[in-house]
């Protein structure tokens, strides 16, 4: 069965501003509790690494659909089973409203009862005031990108449906069968190697689309891999690295 999260709050930052922030993906761990790495594959492709209780679980998530300073909306389509979409809502004055709204299905024991005492939805709170604080300390974003992700039309705001794909994943990531994440795993899916970020950038001066400003891949260079069945039944716990290099940067 899935749950819908829905949350909000009031950024004191130009809408640009706050967008452009949020496209910087792999920045993610700084203000997301849990989340270890963000890669980004291609222009509407994510990789995450969450570490939960203890165990490190990985999924790929696509973007839907991306309209510059207005919304992000996301599916995942390996491991963990989740779909919404972020808005910005330009209030004037410098005051954006971002809005965050997901659906997840959570699995197991950990999961079900995380679920069941409201951990996951607090925690989607907690991070966005997080970004909150993050991006108004700072006199602008990191770092931007301008470009569009459009898929037949507006998306609306997916939900797990969207996300079919992930369903049935075996062995997939840590050390269960199906990942479904937990905390702010799922919460940070919007659509999440904490990577140093170019400070240099303005809201104003990375506006042309086709490539994300100041970002770069995880410093292995490449992405998580998830556990294999025989690793599984061999107790390995930890989703070692693959060696396989990748010179693929973030839009």
């Amino acid at each position: 069965m899935a749950t819908r999260v829905e949350k909000s709050l009031i950024v004191n930052v130009p809408v640009s501003r706050a967008y452009n922030q949020w496209t910087q993906f792999e920045e993610f761990p700084n203000f997301m509790n849990g989340v270890e790495t963000v890669t980004q594959l291609s222009d509407d492709r994510l990789v995450w690494l969450a570490e939960i209780g203890g165990v490190r679980r990985q999924w790929e998530a696509q973007i839907l659909e991306q309209v510059p300073d207005r919304k992000v909306a996301w599916a995942a389509t390996q491991g963990a089973t989740n779909a919404g979409s972020v808005t910005f809502q330009n209030l004037g004055g410098d005051q954006t409203a971002v809005t965050l709204v997901m659906e997840y299905e959570p699995e197991g024991l950990v999961e079900k009862a995380g679920d069941a005492l409201g951990i996951i939805e607090r925690q989607a709170q907690a991070d966005l005031e997080r970004f909150k604080e993050f991006i108004e300390a700072e006199e602008y974003a990191s770092g931007a990108w301008r470009g569009s992700v459009q898929r037949d039309g507006d998306v609306g705001t997916p939900g797990v449906e969207a996300a079919a794909e992930s369903r049935g994943d075996s062995g997939r990531a840590g050390i269960s069968g199906k990942v479904v994440a937990a905390g702010v795993g799922v919460a940070a899916v919007a659509a999440g190697a904490v990577v140093a970020v170019k400070r240099g950038s303005h809201d104003d001066a990375s506006d042309q689309p086709g490539r994300r400003q100041g970002q770069r891949v995880a410093e292995e260079g490449a992405g998580a891999r998830m556990l294999t069945d025989e690793e599984i039944d061999a107790g390995v716990s930890e989703v070692p690295l693959d060696a396989e290099e990748t010179d693929h940067k973030r839009r």
